[in-house]
């Protein structure tokens, strides 16, 4: 009887199936990704750390303490952080422009997002200077009120939003696009006001995506360089930026003290990034 049931028992079980990756290929994909990102990415960020611990941190934290990197640094990490933030807040706008209301121009305007991406950052650097100088359309106006812009912390500023805002509309409007209107809708039906709405409904729902699109816009804007050089005036320990300083060294043969700065904001650059990805993650898991 046993062995007249073992052949059943022996169908009755489940095949095993081999589970097959979405893509064909995908190991070979996989290596091949693995394989361009360390080429492009990690062999660079390893050389410069290999050349950094030829310094020692001794060397490189008195490189970077002295009164002119040490403004450098405060200058790029501050302006790209209060960027990345006015940034956040008129994407935020604009996106809620382009998705809730239909106008005439919209399509045009909705292009215009994208052109820091397109345009060149010297020729944004060279339009901006030209827009905002102290004889220019808007510099001169403001000149007369007292506001200079150009060659001041206010261009640097302006030049670091301009090249971060089309990465908070980009991240905000599909999000946007995908947010049910009937949420809106019951808790309108509940008594909660316009504000009420945007605060308790929207705005958990974008948070993540809004974070992310200040991250990435004050990433790009600590490395600006193109834009910035124009308007910023150069001045040294007064609107020099990191980048600028490093090419300067770089061009002065200081190998070292390049080196020292790029290492610094680099470990800056990713803890801040790390942190705002931990808030990104508790964001997220809040709005769940």
């Amino acid at each position: 009887m046993q062995g007249q049931h073992e052949p059943n028992a022996r169908r009755m079980r489940p095949a095993r199936v081999r589970r097959r990756g979405a893509l064909p290929g995908f190991g070979l994909s996989l290596g091949w990704t693995l394989g361009w990102l360390g080429l492009v990415v990690l062999i660079p960020m390893a050389a410069l750390v290999l050349r950094a611990a030829s310094l020692g941190p001794v060397e490189i934290l008195r490189l970077a303490l002295q009164p002119r990197a040490f403004a450098a640094i405060s200058l790029s990490f501050s302006s790209a952080l209060l960027a990345a933030g006015i940034a956040g807040l008129i994407g935020l706008i604009v996106a809620w422009v382009l998705v809730r209301y239909r106008f005439f121009g919209r399509a045009l305007f909705d292009a215009l997002v994208d052109l820091p991406f397109a345009l060149p950052t010297a020729v944004a650097g060279i339009a901006l200077t030209a827009l905002y100088g102290p004889n220019e359309w808007l510099g001169k106006p403001l000149a007369e009120l007292g506001i200079q812009v150009a060659f001041t912390r206010i261009g640097i500023l302006i030049a670091l939003v301009f090249v971060g805002l089309p990465f908070v509309v980009r991240t905000v409007q599909p999000v946007l696009e995908d947010l049910d209107p009937e949420l809106e809708e019951a808790a309108a039906v509940l008594g909660a006001g316009q504000w009420t709405i945007f605060v308790r409904v929207i705005l958990p729902a974008l948070a993540p995506a809004l974070l992310t699109g200040c991250a990435l816009a004050f990433a790009r804007a600590l490395g600006e360089y193109g834009s910035v050089v124009f308007i910023s005036g150069n001045r040294q320990g007064k609107t020099e930026i990191v980048p600028l300083l490093i090419v300067t060294k770089l061009e002065q043969y200081d190998y070292a003290g390049a080196t020292a700065l790029a290492v610094i904001m680099l470990v800056l650059a990713f803890a801040l990034l790390f942190g705002i990805n931990v808030v990104q993650r508790w964001s997220r898991r809040s709005a769940r």
